[in-house]
């Protein structure tokens, strides 16, 4: 399996969805996953996978004695495998830059050279595919799609893509060609390409011209809430000041404006509301413009970029969760949000409006929805607890397990 992010170390909804599937394959009981990360720290949680660090695969090779790749790699790599490795190294790689253990340094999350290390990435690739025995090849999403086409090559197994999103969903359809043409090739080269919605699904039939027949839709899942989340008390608003909350990449994609817009409206009714645009982004600086356009600013609040237990304190101290987006493949944080008891709007463009129910979906761009829908959240209490305990109860059922099932059947499918 190759993956770009793992918690904890998160930068999107990548990394959760990278491990709830992992998780959801071990819980099988029967299947070995590999998962190759460029940049793992070493404090990865590696209960359902082996975690193969790219950046301690070599692909030069070096005499190198025990003792250095034990204190320069050691948290992340074994000797044994680091000298595995080095036996199947393939061809003359010393063009790519490489360190004093002849291995690739990566930035970890998405530097400005990215094509470069996807590049890169699937250099190494090549190596590990030579290496490992395994049955089946999987890649998530477009930045390891390289990496995967290159390990099919090399050992003949089939291989499955996972696309999370594609490049249509990033830019409004303003495409950038170089990601396309990655996307486009992962998918001409896939047995089997699984995406996480029917929405996407029917993007990668009709815009990326894929046969109905292998492109399947796999709707991502939530795992339950650790202990220590569950222990995190709700704030209950009730006669005070209400909280409604937008959680995300502050991006044209995520449809931040359309959240101010409504917060707008709204706050011509009620001053008895306060909004909160938590995430980091390129229109960050303008929504801060726009809220002070619009002479909200004192209901505002841009508490930045959020991860692990914030997120959950941020949303339960929420009492309405808004996801706007403009094209959402799938959408993981309203089902997290609902985990937490707290109702939920999301757009009719997004992929998780194709199995939650218990929640209010309008389109995007209709702010007025937006806005009725708030404003009646936060002044009646019946449909609050209503959407509440049916919201929880509703994604405790959408399980990584099932996910996992419905993954390993495609598997088997392919294989045959």
């Amino acid at each position: 399996m190759f993956g770009w992010e793992y918690p904890p170390h998160v930068y999107g909804g990548l990394a959760t969805a990278n491990f709830g599937i992992a998780e959801g394959l071990h819980a099988q009981g029967d299947m070995d996953i590999m998962l190759c990360l460029p940049h793992p720290f070493g404090d990865e949680d590696r209960t359902a996978a082996k975690l193969i660090a790219m950046n301690a695969v070599p692909i030069v090779w070096r005499d190198i004695k025990r003792e250095q790749i034990e204190e320069r790699v050691g948290n992340i790599i074994s000797a044994d495998d680091y000298y595995r490795y080095r036996d199947h190294i393939y061809a003359d790689l010393t063009h790519i830059g490489t360190n004093e253990l002849g291995c690739v340094e990566f930035a970890g999350g998405y530097p400005e050279n990215l094509i470069e290390e996807i590049n890169n990435y699937s250099a190494i690739a090549g190596v590990v595919a030579r290496t490992e025995d395994f049955d089946i090849i999987h890649a998530h999403d477009w930045l390891t799609y390289p990496a995967g086409i290159h390990a099919k090559q090399i050992s003949g197994r089939k291989l499955c893509i996972h696309v999370h999103a594609t490049d249509f969903d990033r830019s409004r359809g303003n495409v950038n060609p170089t990601v396309y043409g990655i996307e486009k090739d992962g998918m001409d080269h896939a047995d089997c390409i699984m995406c996480v919605s029917e929405l996407t699904r029917q993007t990668v039939i009709n815009h990326y011209h894929q046969d109905p027949r292998k492109v399947f839709t796999v709707h991502n899942a939530v795992y339950p809430l650790q202990q220590e989340i569950q222990d995190i008390p709700r704030v209950n608003h009730k006669g005070k000041e209400k909280i409604v909350t937008f959680l995300g990449r502050i991006t044209m994609q995520k449809g931040p404006e359309y959240f101010v817009e409504a917060a707008h409206l709204v706050l011509k009714h009620t001053r008895n509301v306060r909004f909160c645009m938590a995430g980091s982004g390129d229109m960050m600086n303008q929504m801060i413009q726009l809220v002070a356009e619009k002479g909200i600013a004192d209901r505002f609040h841009f508490p930045g970029f959020m991860r692990g237990k914030e997120v959950y304190q941020c949303l339960k101290a929420s009492d309405v969760y808004v996801m706007p987006s403009v094209s959402e493949p799938f959408g993981i944080s309203p089902l997290e949000a609902m985990q937490c008891g707290t109702p939920t709007i999301i757009s009719k463009q997004s992929g998780c409006a194709e199995i939650l129910t218990n929640c209010f979906k309008i389109d995007y761009w209709d702010i007025h929805a937006m806005a009725d829908a708030i404003y009646a959240i936060c002044n009646n209490d019946s449909l609050f607890n209503y959407l509440q305990v049916e919201g929880k109860r509703e994604v405790d059922q959408i399980t990584w397990e099932k996910v996992g099932r419905w993954i390993r059947e495609l598997y088997n499918r392919t294989l045959s």
